[in-house]
């Protein structure tokens, strides 16, 4: 099927005649022992369940010239290909996604957790960025880059696959919210990008890092890094990891929800942003909704198409058809009037 991939017709109204040439030949079957020699005979006794190579092909002739004229009326039509390609200028955006890892992320108050539902909306989040350059940090009790900026979106994709990915436990848990913005803006500080954001999603209150959340934003705000901040996490009580297992498994309790809204709303304030606070997933798949309409960057795009003619097989395959059903029809199967 790939062969009609991004195919079109030059002259499309060649596809009338197919019709016709259905009706024509359906008419012509209808009379067909008008246009046939007969004989009558008394009896068919002495010649009945006799059969030759002749009456068992007969239908091929008449077959190939409908094929030959399907295929012809084809390629009158003038199939193309579009070979499509994009030239994309623009100064674009570069995002860096901090993600939270603490074990509190795997509270229960989103199902089936926070963070493999907030894995899920970044995802979207990324796939509708088509030509920015996006890259991915964690923290927890300490930070790391999983992801440098790149326009690879299915390696960032991979890294927020809900089923895979980022996991909570691989990193000293606590909350170090300064280490993990300090991580991101050093992926930004050199960029000469039109736009440089910094999305920090968590959870808690700052317990961990040597650097201090606030310190953290200054930083970003010498390096002209917008932060837009989302605290996850419901109102009241949720399920939350209390303790681990020798085997490394979670135990669950009912936890407070404790997120410093206050600290977060600082943050993004100091560097132009803002801050959100998601307590279902639906107000989370709005909040990067509302940031992808904030971080909207002009692209200018050369579209160039190239056409390329697709009619020669079909032209071919009716050439050869008519051809062989003239060789049947004087040679094999020629008929005496």
């Amino acid at each position: 099927m790939s062969y009609f991939n991004n195919i079109q017709f030059v002259n499309p109204w060649f596809f009338l005649l197919l019709p016709v040439i259905v009706g024509v030949f359906v008419w012509f079957y209808l009379r067909r022992n008008i246009y046939f020699p007969r004989l009558n005979m008394s009896t068919l006794q002495g010649v009945e369940g006799i059969t030759s190579f002749r009456s068992q092909v007969g239908f091929v002739p008449p077959l190939l010239r409908f094929l030959s004229l399907c295929a012809l009326t084809i390629a009158m039509a003038r199939p193309q290909s579009i070979l499509q390609e994009e030239e994309v200028k623009a100064e674009g955006i570069d995002i860096v996604l901090v993600m939270d890892l603490s074990s509190s992320m795997l509270a229960q108050d989103f199902k089936p957790d926070r963070l493999t539902v907030s894995k899920a909306v970044a995802g979207d989040f990324v796939r509708g960025r088509k030509y920015d350059r996006i890259g991915l940090a964690a923290f927890a009790g300490e930070a790391y880059t999983q992801a440098p900026l790149t326009t690879d979106h299915a390696v960032i994709l991979d890294f927020l696959n809900p089923e895979a990915g980022l996991q909570c436990g691989r990193l000293q848990d606590g909350t170090a919210i300064g280490m993990g913005l300090t991580t991101a803006v050093n992926r930004l500080k050199d960029s000469e990008a039109k736009s440089k954001v910094v999305i920090l999603l968590t959870d808690g209150v700052n317990n961990a890092g040597y650097v201090k959340p606030l310190t953290a934003a200054e930083i970003a705000q010498e390096f002209d890094v917008k932060v837009y901040t989302i605290g996850v996490g419901s109102t009241g009580d949720a399920y939350t990891p209390v303790t681990r297992t020798a085997g490394g498994q979670y135990r669950y309790g009912l936890s407070r929800v404790e997120i410093d809204e206050k600290l977060l709303t600082k943050i993004s304030n100091m560097t132009d942003g803002r801050y959100f606070r998601a307590t279902n997933v639906e107000s989370l798949q709005k909040i990067y909704a509302s940031i992808d309409q904030l971080e909207k960057t002009e692209i200018e795009v050369s579209i160039l198409k190239r056409y390329q003619d697709k009619f020669y097989p079909f032209a071919f395959f009716g050439l050869l058809c008519l051809f062989i059903e003239m060789i049947l029809k004087y040679t094999l199967l020629r008929s005496i009037p």
